[in-house]
């Protein structure tokens, strides 16, 4: 099986990652996503973390302004939403595709029995989680997780405009 093609975590992406989260960042085995100016915006994860807990999200948002934004759209209502697609056999075969890819893409950095068969977000039968959709979305690339896509189209935030607190401070 293949992996993703991912960037190498620099130190440099450790650090800037840690001030996004306002923690230190554990399990990081890639950069899957990055704002307009350089800095990490989605970071592959490790299905288990160095403690031995099992982590299934696999593609973490750690931008502040997109997980911001992602939870703007959740207290908006927009899970419901887009949950209501999904009774669309179109939508529901891509949603559930975008699960069997998550979980594909993941498996390549271990098996984790605890986790066997979860990827994230609430795939494939709901909507769960807005920033694991967008994560996904943004790490995956268009037309992947097609609910993850609506989602980040809804957005005011976009990786194509850097929103950093300090642009400069790019990895």
């Amino acid at each position: 099986m293949t992996t993703p093609p991912f960037e190498p975590v620099r130190p440099a992406d450790l650090d800037v990652v840690s001030g996004q989260l306002q923690r230190e960042a554990r399990g990081v085995v890639g950069i899957a996503a990055r704002c307009a100016c350089g800095n990490p915006t989605v970071v592959a994860t490790s299905p288990r973390l160095p403690d031995g807990t099992p982590f299934p999200t696999f593609y973490y948002l750690t931008h502040p302004a997109a997980t911001a934004e992602m939870s703007r759209l959740e207290a908006n209502q927009l899970m419901p939403e887009l949950t209501a697609l999904l009774h669309d056999e179109d939508v529901r075969a891509r949603y559930a595709r975008a699960h069997e890819a998550y979980l594909a893409d993941r498996a390549g950095f271990g098996d984790v029995p605890e986790i066997a068969g979860v990827s994230a977000g609430g795939m494939p039968t709901r909507v769960k989680c807005l920033h694991a959709l967008a994560g996904h979305a943004l790490a995956a690339g268009p037309g992947v997780n097609p609910l993850g896509d609506l989602a980040l189209a809804r957005s005011a935030w976009s990786p194509e405009r850097c929103a950093c607190v300090s642009p400069g401070a790019a990895a």
